[in-house]
């Protein structure tokens, strides 16, 4: 078993930026991939980013590319996720998320673990 501990949110303004934090513990952390998922209230859980084992290789989602940047500390056991200018519509509880393999799939059921998630509120 793998256990994921996200950290980092918050209330903030637009403009702002923020950088999350997910802590991993239990079995081995390293060779699987790593990613970001995102969930608005009523909506679908929606990908953000990912990154690979060794952290060479990351992915975004399209409309994300520029202001989010995901990576990984392997010595640490953790994950980060920066948020540059904030938008209100960022706001959503952020999911960190594991998975045995080190290919990035974008659907949340190709996950194996996942966190609690942390909140992030985006005043306008």
């Amino acid at each position: 078993q793998v256990q994921l501990v996200e950290s980092g949110g918050g209330l903030v303004q637009a403009g702002d930026s923020l950088k999350l934090s997910c802590a991993a513990s239990g079995r081995t952390f390293g060779s699987g991939a790593m990613a970001w998922f995102r969930q608005a209230a009523g909506k679908a859980r929606d990908f953000v980013a990912a990154v690979t084992w060794s952290g060479g290789y990351t992915y975004y989602a399209d409309s994300l590319k520029g202001r989010f940047t995901i990576s990984r500390d392997n010595a640490k056991n953790t994950v980060y996720l920066q948020v540059n200018s904030l938008k209100p519509e960022d706001t959503a509880v952020y999911y960190c998320a594991a998975r045995m393999q080190n290919s990035i799939p974008t659907r949340p059921l190709m996950y194996d673990y996942w966190g609690q998630g942390t909140q992030v509120t985006v005043s306008s």
